[in-house]
């Protein structure tokens, strides 16, 4: 509000470097507070100065220039869009590889914070040649630049199938995939993204991420004690897993699924988010991979977030895995209704407060259409809607013709007298339902 900007934009051309470096930093700081600010550095024609008073400056210029450049950058994709223009990353691309490393990773980190706003502004960075160097700072001893490096790559690969290829194609995942076993959690997060902001676009892209050998050890990041480290790890499995049976398969021949149900028993809150979805995609894939599922014993924690998390959205991602599991044969709907999981799902299902999503995830179709266990069903009569009671009743009326043990067991229950109240619309499928369960029975029982 005094008018300090325009005071101190002269001072980037100054003749003493310390005052052109503590301007910039000056600069650097208004910009990094609020996007109005960080407007204000644009609009004031800070930015082409900036950019003409960096050619033969020293190592602390160049780190707070590019602090300045990442602090307007960062706000949104058309600052970003300012710093392309004004010719920002010609220059940010050569501080790659200037020799100090606190320069490299000053420019790294406003190349990421101008690549992660979307497909145009990555594209941008790839074209002006940041990929291969950056593939060249992953290997440099710095953990920071690393760390950095390895955090533009995952911006630059999130938003395309093509942009992440450029990444591959410059020689990426290899490095990568060595540095998962790295002692840094910091930078392990931001391998474990990369990695799975690749995998995540095409089967392909996924099959030369598994071609690196991240298993086993990618399994390790899931005990291990910093929470991202364990949620990007359980990210990165499902972005492999979800594409085809195949990678599914392999996935749980190399113990995935194992871990990642561990890893969800262990954890508490969005932490668990991928790890539930990875069981729900492989579960989804074929009966086989939804029995390998089972047999890990993975409905007990899916059951366990549907009661102990507050998220609508985590809720919602168990209820749909719990769907995937169940859906394929009797059987499978059997190991998911035997968990007494059934109700839980009603209840969030009719639910008011419950999210559209949750509420839709949580309809028991799938695996009412299947599941043939009566005394889990049972409990269901009494509270269902009209729309999930039509398939319960469905189910009986598929079940208790051949099967005089639970025709017995319906009565006594009180659930033949239920039937009896249901109003149905005659000649509906409902309708047909109930006079298959009553034709089971003698008239006068009946009445």
């Amino acid at each position: 509000n005094s008018g300090v900007m325009s005071l101190l934009r002269p001072l980037l051309l100054d003749v003493i470097p310390t005052i052109q470096q503590t301007a910039a930093l000056a600069l650097g700081r208004l910009a990094n507070y609020n996007d109005d600010l960080a407007e204000a550095v644009v609009k004031g024609d800070i930015l082409p100065q900036l950019v003409c008073s960096l050619s033969d400056q020293n190592r602390f210029y160049k780190k707070a220039a590019a602090f300045v450049l990442r602090a307007v950058g960062k706000h949104s994709p058309q600052l970003a869009q300012a710093i392309v223009q004004c010719g920002a990353l010609e220059m940010l691309v050569i501080y790659l590889e200037d020799f100090d490393p606190g320069v490299k990773e000053a420019a790294s980190w406003a190349l990421g914070y101008i690549a992660r706003h979307n497909s145009e502004l990555s594209q941008a960075v790839v074209d002006a040649g940041a990929v291969p160097l950056l593939v060249l700072c992953i290997q440099e001893p710095e953990i920071a630049l690393k760390r950095i490096a390895a955090s533009t790559l995952s911006d630059i690969s999130k938003h395309s199938p093509e942009l992440a290829q450029t990444v591959v194609d410059a020689g990426a995942i290899a490095y990568l995939a060595q540095m998962i076993l790295n002692p840094d959690a910091k930078l392990k997060r931001q391998v474990l993204s990369a990695l799975s902001q690749i995998a995540k676009h095409s089967v392909d892209l996924a099959e030369l991420v598994v071609e690196a050998e991240i298993f086993p050890v990618v399994l390790t990041c899931l005990k291990d004690s910093d929470e991202y480290v364990k949620k990007n790890g359980a990210t990165l499995i499902r972005e492999i897993a979800k594409h085809t049976p195949e990678l599914s398969q392999l996935t749980v021949n190399a113990g995935g699924v194992a871990a990642v149900i561990d890893c969800i028993g262990s954890c508490r809150g969005t932490v668990r988010l991928p790890g539930i979805m990875m069981l729900g995609y492989v579960a989804a894939h074929s009966e086989n991979l939804s029995m390998a599922v089972i047999v890990s014993k993975g409905i007990p924690p899916l059951c366990a977030c549907l009661i102990e998390e507050h998220e609508d959205h985590i809720k919602a991602a168990a209820a749909w895995a719990l769907g995937q599991v169940g859906r394929h044969t009797p059987e499978h709907a059997r190991a998911v209704a035997v968990a007494n999981v059934l109700p839980t799902l009603l209840a969030m299902y009719t639910d008011t407060h419950s999210s559209e999503d949750l509420q839709m995830k949580a309809t028991l179709k799938n695996i009412l259409q299947k599941c043939t266990y009566l005394p889990a069903l049972e409990p269901l009569l009494h509270d269902a809607p009209p729309n999930i009671m039509k398939h319960i009743i469905g189910q009986f009326s598929k079940v208790l013709p051949h099967d005089s043990k639970a025709r017995r067991l319906f009565v006594t229950t009180g659930g033949l007298k239920k039937v009896q109240e249901i109003k149905a619309e005659p000649g509906s499928l409902l309708q047909e339902y109930i006079n298959t369960i009553n034709n089971c029975y003698p008239e006068e029982i009946v009445r």
